[in-house]
């Protein structure tokens, strides 16, 4: 059976790993029925939401490769949840209530001193018409609730399995604020009836939202979708997202020069029992995706294993596959034998420049010592060069001048980049080519 899923981000910032997780497998549950993929936009609040946002999510779910089939606006769509709220006012199920902030956390803390749980008494719903009255004459105006029936939930999920809520402890929530403008809870159902959501995915922070947005559904008119609840993600060592790498925004990793599927193949596998290997196309993950691969237990996030797989990516490339990302990175005119030379010594392509710079580019070399260049050049291998040549030229210097360690190797690295650290030389030095070594170690730039 096809599916119809969605991922639903607020364009009131920019998106990190968590958000790109769950984009993701919905992603992949989607092409693995045949199914529709949403991007839908949840940007009711219009103080916080912007258009910059909207686009960098865009942006980072393409270079992802995460396209979607439909895309939709909240905003755009007020007036259905006007039309909700007013069937839900009908039927008893939304009430007035004119507390405030302070009163409503006053009335928490004061339930959680005699060890109740802070759940809203409904004292709402037994005010006078004077009280109201008076409340408004004060200057108060009315937040709404949703009444639920407090009727036990229960639910098979996708991940968690059977899943039952007590209805006693469920609180009636808000759905509207006293501004008039509307919370996540109704809109989002309102939303996933009318685009014929088959589907939800998301974090298990949202298992309680589940518990009251059912019956929702069911005085809406929709079908009740399934419901996957995918445990949330820690940092390395547990700590909360927000407090490790894995919190920074998903175009750091971009900018970094991260390959976009060594993420998603992270990501894809992240939680599961499945080994953790690197892909090299979105497509390669839909046979092995499977939410019943998905735990119960908290998943860490190791941002080293995204450097070993986008390190494994790199030193699989052909140059035909790196050629196009090289000329992305100003590196252009370069031969098959530059890849194959360098590429095992880099761990994203972003690293290519460095080589390139001292390869092809003039260098200034740092020559302390002009009698130990002389020698080094009197040395010098004839051609042709390998990789070999390095180790031979080394240790006749060494014969020659007595050098050894870093009084050997530090000078030669200077004279030949300009710089006391960089590449490995015995790669780098063929690529240099006799000509522009003769002239560097002459204290030329070349």
């Amino acid at each position: 059976m096809s599916s119809i899923v969605r991922f639903a981000p607020s364009p009131t910032g920019k998106i990190h790993v968590g958000n790109v997780r769950l984009a993701l497998l919905n992603w992949l549950y989607a092409k693995k029925t045949g199914g529709k993929f949403i991007l839908r936009l949840d940007d009711t609040d219009l103080e916080r939401s912007t258009k910059e946002y909207e686009e960098g999510i865009k942006t980072d779910l393409k270079w992802l490769g995460l396209n979607w089939d439909q895309v939709e606006w909240q905003s755009k769509r007020l007036e259905r949840y006007e039309i909700a709220f007013n069937k839900l006012k009908d039927l008893g199920r939304v009430y007035p209530c004119y507390e405030t902030p302070e009163e409503l956390e006053f009335m928490r803390k004061r339930l959680m001193s005699r060890g109740k749980p802070p759940i809203y008494d409904r004292s709402a719903l037994s005010l006078t018409p004077e009280q109201i009255k008076a409340f408004e004459d004060e200057g108060r105006k009315a937040h709404w609730r949703f009444k639920l029936s407090g009727n036990d939930v229960a639910w098979v999920d996708l991940v968690r399995g059977k899943t039952h809520f007590k209805g006693e402890i469920l609180v009636d929530p808000v759905i509207r604020r006293a501004n008039g403008t509307f919370l996540y809870m109704m809109p989002s159902v309102v939303d996933d009836i009318d685009m014929n959501v088959t589907m939800i995915m998301r974090g298990e922070d949202h298992v309680n939202n589940t518990a009251v947005q059912s019956e929702m559904f069911e005085l809406l008119g929709g079908d009740i979708p399934e419901f996957a609840h995918l445990p949330l993600i820690a940092g390395k060592s547990g700590e909360k997202l927000s407090k490790s790498a894995g919190s920074l925004p998903i175009e750091a990793s971009r900018d970094a020069g991260l390959e976009p599927m060594s993420i998603t193949s992270f990501l894809s596998a992240l939680g599961t029992s499945n080994n953790i290997e690197v892909h090299k196309s979105l497509e390669d993950l839909i046979p092995s995706f499977d939410l019943g691969n998905f735990g119960r237990a908290t998943a860490k996030f190791d941002p080293d294993e995204i450097v070993r797989l986008n390190s494994k990516l790199v030193h699989d490339m052909t140059f035909e596959e790196a050629k196009s990302k090289l000329e992305n990175e100003d590196i252009s005119n370069v031969s098959e034998e530059f890849w194959l030379a360098i590429k095992q010594n880099i761990t994203t392509i972003k690293e290519a420049k460095d080589w390139y710079n001292l390869i092809y580019s003039p260098v200034q070399p740092i020559v302390e010592n002009g009698e130990f260049a002389e020698q080094a050049l009197a040395v010098l291998p004839a051609l042709p060069w390998n990789e070999n040549t390095w180790k031979e030229w080394t240790t006749a210097v060494k014969d020659s001048t007595g050098a050894k360690g870093k009084q050997l190797f530090m000078p030669l690295r200077q004279i030949l980049t300009g710089l006391d650290h960089g590449p490995e030389l015995k790669v780098l030095l063929p690529l240099i080519g006799y000509d522009t070594v003769v002239k560097r170690l002459k204290g030329e730039k070349a």
